[in-house]
C-alpha cells in the first residue's frame, strides 16, 4: 500500500520554493529561506481559517452552568480552558434527563436590546462576545438552580494547531497540501517573472476554491426563518 503524501512543513515549504521558481527541484533551502517560508506559511493558514467551513475543526464543546452566573469565558484557564476559539456556530440546552433542545443567537443588537439582563430562568438564547484573548458566551436566561443541572453543548470552531518545528504532521488533512503548496509559493513569488507569478496565483485559487467547496457537510442544511422576526402588512401600507 502506498504511504500517504508527506504533509510536513518543510516539504510543502520547500516545493512551494521550487514552484515560485526560487530554488531548483532537488536543492536545498537556505536556513533564512526556510524561516521566512514558516512564517508565512503560518499566516496563511492562521487566515485561511476564517474561510469556508473547516469540518474537521469544528468541535461539540460542553459547558457546565453554575446558578446565577451568566457569562462563561472559553481560554486557556477559563471557565472552559482552552485555546480561546474562532467562532460559536451554535448551540444546545441538555438537560438533566438528557434532552436537547437548540438555543437561540443573540447578536450585539439583541443583546443590547434585552430589558432585564439579570433575569434567572432556563437558558434560551446566547450571546457571543469575541474578544481579543477569549470567547466569552454570556446565557440568557442566566441559568438558576434548575438549569445549572444541565449543561450548554457549543459547536465551535476550534483553531488549527500551528506547527513548532518544520517535521511534524501539520493540523491540515492531506487534501489540503497542494493548495498549502500552491497558496504558499503565491505569497513568496513576488519579484519573479510575471508569467510564475500568474502561474502561482492562478493555481493557488484553483486548488483553495476546490477545496472549500469540497469542505461541505454531506446531508443538506435546513434553513428555518428566525422566529423572532416577523412582519405584517394591512391593505395600507
Amino acid at each position: 500500500m502506498t504511504a500517504p503524501a508527506d504533509n510536513t512543513p518543510l516539504s510543502i515549504i520547500t516545493d512551494a520554493y521550487v514552484a515560485a521558481g526560487l530554488i531548483e527541484l532537488g536543492d536545498t533551502i537556505s536556513p533564512e529561506q526556510l524561516v521566512a517560508g514558516m512564517r508565512k506559511l503560518t499566516g496563511m493558514i492562521n487566515l485561511w481559517q476564517t474561510q469556508g467551513l473547516k469540518l474537521w475543526l469544528n468541535v461539540e464543546t460542553p459547558v457546565t452552568l453554575v446558578a446565577s452566573q451568566s457569562t462563561y469565558a472559553l481560554k486557556p484557564a477559563g471557565d472552559v480552558d482552552m485555546t480561546k476559539p474562532l467562532r460559536v456556530l451554535t448551540a444546545i440546552y441538555v438537560d438533566s434527563n438528557n434532552i436537547r433542545r437548540p438555543l437561540v443567537t443573540l447578536a450585539w443588537d439583541d443583546y443590547m436590546r434585552l430589558s432585564q439582563i439579570t433575569q434567572t430562568g432556563a437558558v434560551n438564547s446566547y450571546f457571543v462576545n469575541k474578544k481579543q484573548s477569549e470567547l466569552s458566551v454570556f446565557f440568557w436566561l442566566i441559568p438558576d438552580s434548575t438549569a445549572a443541572t444541565g449543561t450548554v453543548n457549543l459547536l465551535l470552531q476550534v483553531q488549527v494547531t500551528n506547527f513548532v518545528n518544520v517535521i511534524e504532521t501539520m493540523n491540515f488533512p492531506i487534501e489540503w497540501r497542494l493548495a498549502l503548496e500552491w497558496g504558499l509559493a503565491d505569497e513568496i513569488c513576488t519579484g519573479q517573472p510575471q508569467a510564475i507569478m500568474d502561474r502561482c496565483e492562478l493555481r493557488a485559487n484553483q486548488h483553495r476554491i476546490a477545496l472549500e467547496n469540497w469542505d461541505v457537510e454531506d446531508s443538506p442544511t435546513r434553513i428555518t426563518p428566525d422566529q423572532r422576526m416577523s412582519a405584517s402588512y394591512g391593505r395600507f401600507r
